[in-house]
């Protein structure tokens, strides 16, 4: 697979991000003008964009935003659920070391300090976002295992799968906060699971993880 360049990342994020809108059709002359580059790396990365699954033909050789059904991120969800849920299994049946262990603590700690105010900003949005992304990434990453990997960030290419996607669109701002906080606490029960060893209950926690992200989903 070829290595993500800057230009395969910055519209990577732009479709995820909803600036290229579903079913757009991408100019390479108008978005290397919108990135400052040439025209050859966006040529070089539609194609790439395009095996990823964000982008799909239209024409004989342009490309198109693809249109997500809420459906196929529900499924993609799932999928990363299930990967997870394998990957909790694995570090906590093997042992983790302490190094990761400590780690994911770090983590634990971040969002509790996040949480505790119990009114989130623009700022401490993104850093919760950021430090379920890095909680996730260090659970999957654990295993040692490129294969998962890689298919977890398949999953993650879904709109609204990721776990830096954290929603705080509820009109119920405290619901927000609640369904953040209960999802936080999982965290904390998974990497206590997996510390203590407990392959069947690391495994659950992990699939009902995924259940509330799938709520959160549902009732934005």
């Amino acid at each position: 697979m070829l290595h993500a360049t800057p230009t395969i990342l910055q519209l990577r994020e732009m479709i995820l991000n909803g600036v290229l809108e579903p079913g757009e059709r991408v100019k390479e002359a108008s978005l290397a003008e919108q990135l400052g580059v040439s025209r050859m790396p966006v040529r070089q990365a539609l194609p790439v964009l395009a095996q990823e699954g964000l982008l799909v033909r239209a024409g004989n050789r342009g490309y198109a935003v693809r249109a997500f059904t809420p459906g196929e991120s529900q499924q993609a969800l799932r999928l990363r659920g299930a990967l997870e849920s394998f990957a909790a299994r694995a570090l906590a049946e093997r042992g983790a070391p302490e190094a990761l262990l400590a780690q994911m603590e770090a983590c634990l700690a971040t969002g509790d300090a996040l949480l505790s105010a119990r009114s989130m900003t623009s700022e401490t949005q993104i850093q919760y976002a950021e430090m379920n992304a890095t909680f996730h990434e260090l659970l999957v990453g654990g295993t040692g295992s490129g294969l998962l990997e890689s298919f977890v960030m398949r999953c993650n290419l879904v709109p609204f799968v990721s776990p830096g996607s954290v929603a705080f669109g509820h009109t119920d701002r405290n619901l927000s906060v609640d369904l953040l906080t209960y999802a936080h606490r999982q965290h904390h029960a998974i990497v206590e699971a997996i510390r203590r060893r407990q392959g069947d209950r690391a495994e659950f926690l992990c699939r009902e993880h995924i259940v509330t992200q799938e709520y959160s989903m549902a009732h934005d």
